[in-house]
């Protein structure tokens, strides 16, 4: 089983695109979220945790509750590169550059950033990893790298179509499951 943990709310402002900018989590909302991970992980866990710093805050938090647990990071299962988009409101991006990005889904580089075929192909990698190390694992990562990893349990390992993208992820500081 593949436990995919998503860090806590970060403090930014809603409506602002942060993928790979490296913002802090709300502390009590990550202690939270250590609390309730802390229970459900095996003896002496290897947790493999995105690099961004609102990760790591619930990978630290985790250890402090839990000494046997292990934290590699692992910079596969770091959010999606939106280049010059991150930082801007969704809504200061305009029509025309989301319009350019959902035409050619797969290949085009939002903001410059990176492209959700070079994202999938990441992510897909490290759930490969996972799936043949034959254990349970942990993640510690982000709404993105979740859609992308269920994906990848799926066999999809590229789709072109942004209506593909799943809508869904957990919520912050949640966890989902996936077979490996």
């Amino acid at each position: 089983m593949l436990r995919l943990v998503r860090h806590a709310a970060p403090l930014i402002d809603p409506g602002t695109c942060y993928g790979t900018l490296d913002v802090r989590a709300d502390l009590a909302a990550t202690e939270a979220a250590a609390r309730a991970l802390a229970p459900l992980l095996p003896s002496a866990s290897l947790v493999h945790c995105s690099p961004l710093q609102r990760c790591v805050q619930l990978a630290d938090a985790l250890q402090a509750l839990r000494a046997d647990i292990r934290v590699r990071l692992d910079p596969r299962i770091a959010e999606m590169d939106f280049g010059t988009w991150e930082g801007c409101s969704w809504e200061s991006i305009g029509q025309a550059a989301m319009d350019a990005w959902v035409a050619d889904f797969a290949s085009h580089r939002p903001g410059g950033g990176g492209s959700v075929s070079d994202f999938m192909k990441r992510v897909s990698a490290a759930f490969e990893d996972a799936r043949r190390s034959g254990d349970d694992a942990t993640w510690i990562t982000h709404a993105g790298v979740i859609r992308a990893a269920t994906l990848a349990s799926q066999g999809r390992e590229l789709i072109s179509r942004a209506g593909d993208w799943p809508a869904s992820a957990p919520d912050f500081g949640a966890c989902a499951c996936l077979p490996l």
